[in-house]
């Protein structure tokens, strides 16, 4: 009886113990399908002919994130923002250009659609995407490769960006895309960090790194738990989440990456319904959005406010919402959104809206990819073969997602 009482206890005691390993050898990204992720690694492991060009452009290019020896920093900037702390992200707003008709040019017009080149000057801009950029090649090389020496460089730019205290950035955004002679900073300037997502799916690629530790986990969810409360409760951060635009829901994308990877459900929760009444309210009953199709760049933005959709509808896998195919009331759905737009970002039609400039097909491949996997649309993949830069680099794309 003695002998039987331990053998039981010893069968479910390794039972738990496997489970719990089970659990944590589970990759911890959001935004990023781990199913994909996973599946492309196995295959990588049987040297899949048409993973394997992808793979080694993908080290390519980590490697020569390797070779940059800077480490990217808010601490570069030449400008001293109002704080009068270099610590603070500083930028100016993007379509504001001097007044021709004032003698200093203040304030500031907007011309919507045309980029003032002066915004090159403020660093904080450009390096915060070399930034992710970095961070997010290193980490997937890491991921794919299991060389340490990869994650070993991402962890520093992480340190370096998020938590060093000679060089970290502040929690907030009070002086993101300033309009001069007007603002300091606006709540249209949180669009700007919309990439630190990448940045959390990137720590859960590194996960099982020697060099990412309990420490900088720590530190890294402190971070985020003071900018989630920045961005909920700040002037710039209420402004955006009222935003009825693609603003308002790059800001739920956000604010839902920031909440689960803090694990703040309530927040997540409560991210969520506001997805769905957006959609309720922003698109019209044909699955457009009106706002975006007011600009300028119409085709552009119509895109632009699809790739947070699908980030959320990833996300909310984790709260057990399945938003990929979730319709209000009215019948609006992130599925017809991204359908009645799948004929010209397939180049198969004429765009009905204006369009100033050239519209990068290749830049949203990755919608149609994904649309793809989730919708099993034939002309998405038709498309996205199509509109295929043979330059530009897809290999992220490629192991992020499930092409055929």
């Amino acid at each position: 009886m003695i002998k039987n009482k331990f053998y039981w206890l010893f069968t479910f005691s390794m039972l738990f113990i496997n489970l719990a390993k089970s659990q944590e050898s589970k990759l911890n990204v959001f935004a990023m399908d781990r199913n994909a992720l996973e599946i492309n690694k196995a295959k990588l492991k049987q040297n899949d002919p048409k993973l394997l060009p992808s793979y080694k452009k993908m080290l390519s290019v980590a490697d020569e994130a390797l070779a940059v020896k800077e480490l990217y920093t808010v601490m570069e900037k030449k400008q001293i923002p109002p704080s009068g702390d270099m610590h603070d992200y500083m930028t100016i707003a993007i379509y504001f250009w001097p007044d021709p008709k004032k003698p200093d040019g203040l304030p500031y017009i907007r011309r919507d659609g045309e980029i003032n080149p002066e915004t090159k000057d403020y660093k904080d801009k450009a390096n915060i995407g070399l930034m992710i950029k970095s961070v997010e090649s290193l980490s997937l090389a890491y991921y794919f490769s299991e060389d340490e020496k990869y994650a070993e460089k991402a962890v520093a730019q992480i340190k370096a960006w998020f938590l060093d205290p000679a060089t970290k950035m502040n929690p907030n955004l009070n002086f993101a895309q300033a309009i001069k002679g007007k603002n300091d900073g606006r709540g249209i300037g949180l669009i700007e960090s919309r990439e630190f997502v990448l940045v959390i799916d990137a720590i859960g690629l590194l996960q099982h790194s020697k060099y990412w530790t309990s420490k900088e986990q720590a530190g890294m969810e402190d971070w985020f738990k003071a900018y989630l409360e920045w961005f909920s409760k700040s002037k710039n951060g209420i402004e955006e989440m009222n935003a009825k635009n693609n603003h308002g829901i790059w800001y739920d994308a956000q604010k839902l990456g920031f909440a689960l990877f803090t694990k703040n459900n309530k927040a997540a929760k409560a991210t969520i319904e506001s997805v769905k009444e957006r959609l309720e309210s922003q698109m019209d009953e044909t699955g457009f959005f009106p706002l975006e199709m007011e600009r300028t760049i119409s085709l552009h933005y119509e895109a632009f406010i699809l790739e947070p959709l699908f980030w959320i509808a990833q996300m909310g896998s984790f709260l057990n919402e399945d938003l990929w195919n979730y319709e209000t009331p009215k019948g609006k759905s992130i599925k017809k959104g991204f359908e009645v737009l799948v004929p010209y970002l397939a180049n198969e039609k004429d765009w009905i809206g204006q369009q100033i400039k050239p519209f990068e097909y290749d830049e949203y491949s990755s919608l149609l990819a994904k649309g793809y996997y989730k919708y099993k649309c034939s002309n998405c993949l038709t498309g996205f073969y199509k509109n295929l830069d043979k330059k530009a680099d897809q290999s992220i794309l490629h192991l992020t997602t499930l092409i055929d």
